[in-house]
This record gives structure tokens, sequence and C-alpha cells, in this order.
């Protein structure tokens, strides 16, 4: 069984496409952005017949055309990634794209395994700097820089995403090493920069809990220009979503 947060029919920001989008509970991250904070909890969702995910799939396959399919978000997709192999074997036996946007941080044969499976990887990194992530998210990025150097040398194609967030990963230092870094990777179809947003917010409020960045304003245009400048010195495509 999987366990499932909620779905997103016909989404357009989760990979190339119209995409059917799975959310998932449970989160190795804390990251103090996060717009789902109600699927860090490992408890909550609901337990899912994978074959129930299947039947969604099919069914809105026709909509999906020559580039969409299903992507499987969270919380962290990973954490399940046992669970997940069954499921991923039945969409590939049906002909259905597979994304999978994860933060890269839980490693272990079944994660392998499921990445095999995956048409395409939405990795985020939410900073290069070591303690600048620890603060950003309380937890290190050392595994999800190797997972982006073993999807480089397993040719498996991959988004790099980054959230913009000002004052916590919009270091000038920070974006030119980690170019320095991925730049020559080609297994780099795309970088995305998502500005940062408050749009969760109120998601905190209803859980009676604190937003940690309360205060931090959105990008202003010449800050994400300025940030979209610095990628594209090292990479060749770079989309501001």
């Amino acid at each position: 069984m999987i366990n499932v947060h909620s779905y997103e029919s016909m989404g357009t920001f989760d990979g190339p496409g119209l995409r059917l989008v799975v959310f998932l509970q449970g989160c190795n991250f804390r990251c103090l952005y996060c717009a789902n904070p109600d699927t860090i909890a490992a408890k909550g969702g609901t337990s899912t017949n994978p074959e129930e995910i299947v039947r969604m799939a099919v069914s809105q396959k026709p909509f999906f055309g020559k580039r969409g399919g299903i992507t499987f978000s969270g919380g962290e997709p990973t954490l399940q990634a046992e669970a997940l192999l069954p499921l991923f074997r039945r969409l590939k036996e049906e002909g259905i794209n597979i994304c999978l946007d994860s933060n890269g941080g839980v490693w272990n044969e079944h994660v392998e395994e499921l990445l095999k499976l995956t048409d395409l990887v939405l990795l985020d990194i939410k900073e290069f700097n070591q303690v600048h992530h620890r603060k950003l998210t309380g937890r290190s990025n050392e595994q999800t820089l190797h997972t982006a150097a073993w999807l480089e040398e397993n040719e498996r194609p991959f988004w790099l995403r980054y959230v913009l967030v000002p004052g916590y990963s919009d270091f000038e230092d920070d974006i030119r090493a980690l170019g320095r870094q991925l730049g020559n990777y080609r297994m780099i179809q795309k970088v995305e920069i998502l500005p940062y947003h408050t749009l969760g917010v109120h998601k905190y409020e209803a859980m009676g809990q604190t937003y940690q960045l309360k205060g931090i304003k959105e990008n202003t245009p010449e800050q994400t220009e300025h940030a979209a400048g610095l990628f594209k010195e090292y990479f060749k495509t770079v989309q501001v979503n």
C-alpha cells in the first residue's frame, strides 16, 4: 500500500506536459519554507492500493499526450521506495511516463531501483553550501549531491530545481559553486528556478504551527533575474517558474 496525501489532475508545474501529480505523505527534510507542511509527518495520508493509482493514470492517459504522465511528489516519495517499485513497474507496463520529484536525500537499494524505472527526476537542490543547507532544511545535502552524481553516471535524465529564498539560498558564491560542480553534467536537461512564495503560510496557522520565515519577502524581479543570470553562466537551459 502507498501512503498518499493528495492528488492533482492536469498539473503543469511538476514535469513536462500535463500530469497526474501524486503527493505522498512523509518527508525527511524540514525546509523552513515548506509549502506543504501537512505532508511532512509520516503518519497521516490515505493508505492506497497501487492499482487505484494505476487506474487513475490510465484513465487520464488520453490527456497526457506525448510529453505528459504521472509525477510522484510529496513529502519525499523515496521514503516509500520499496512500496513504489511494483507500482512503477505497472505504470511502465501501461506506457505511462514517470517523473519523481525528490530531494535526493534518501539512498538504499530500493531507491536505486526506483530511479532506474523513472523517466525523469526532478531533483530539488535546496542549497549547495553545507552550512546554509542545514540552516534551511535541518539536514545535510551530502546525499543529494551523491544522488545527482549517480544520475549523471548512470545516464538518468533530471531537472535541477532550486528554490530562491532571499537571505537563505540566493548567495552568489553558493550558486557559482553549484554551477562549477554540476555545470558539466550532461544529464541535467534544465534548471528550474522556483521563486520563494508564501502560499503555504495559512497551512501553518491552521496546524497551530509558527511559520519560521515570517517577514521574508518574495523575490523582486531584479533578484530573480540576477540568479537566473548566474545559473545561465553554467547551465544551457534555465527557466524561472
